[in-house]
């Protein structure tokens, strides 16, 4: 009969790694651009996340290019739309959608009149569809996010005038 060595503790077993949990957070890294995800399960705590290269990011969507102003002229710097009193945010990280499904027509468009509560757009985040609703009623003047866009929390989304 074997027993433990006098004075050295027996140690718990370890957990095994589950390989193929980490593979699916990696997949969820690259499917909505998160750059980390952490989870707890049963006491094992896993985090995976990935080195990202930042570039100068314009929370417009791209447009014409714009031409160097003359010289002699000065060109005035784009207004914050985060400042903007009638801007909606994003509540979450994730990916918005415009639309209700793929295809279907967009739940608001440049000019389209709202009322308070109409959904705006929708921001999924770990595979729950968000509603986002209009905070006040008005005119949507500008979309600053395009469909299937990742997005961050606070991100400027609409601005309702």
């Amino acid at each position: 009969m074997a027993r433990p060595a006098q004075g050295k503790p027996t140690a718990a077993p370890k957990q095994a790694l589950d390989k193929e949990l980490i593979r699916e957070l990696s997949a969820l890294l690259d499917e909505t651009g998160l750059s980390e995800i952490e989870i707890e399960q049963s006491g094992l705590r896993v985090r995976v996340a990935r080195q990202v290269q930042m570039a100068a990011a314009s929370p417009l969507p791209p447009g014409p290019v714009a031409t160097p102003a003359p010289v002699g002229i000065t060109s005035q710097a784009p207004p914050d739309l985060a400042k903007h009193p009638g801007v909606v945010t994003s509540p979450m990280v994730g990916t918005a959608y415009r639309s209700p499904e793929p295809g279907a027509r967009p739940f608001v468009d440049v000019g389209s009149q709202v009322i308070a509560g109409q959904t705006l757009l929708i921001v999924e985040a770990m595979k729950t569809m968000n509603q986002i609703p209009a905070p006040r009623a008005g005119t949507v003047i500008q979309v600053l996010v395009e469909d299937g866009q990742p997005v961050e929390f606070g991100e400027p989304l609409m601005i309702i005038e």
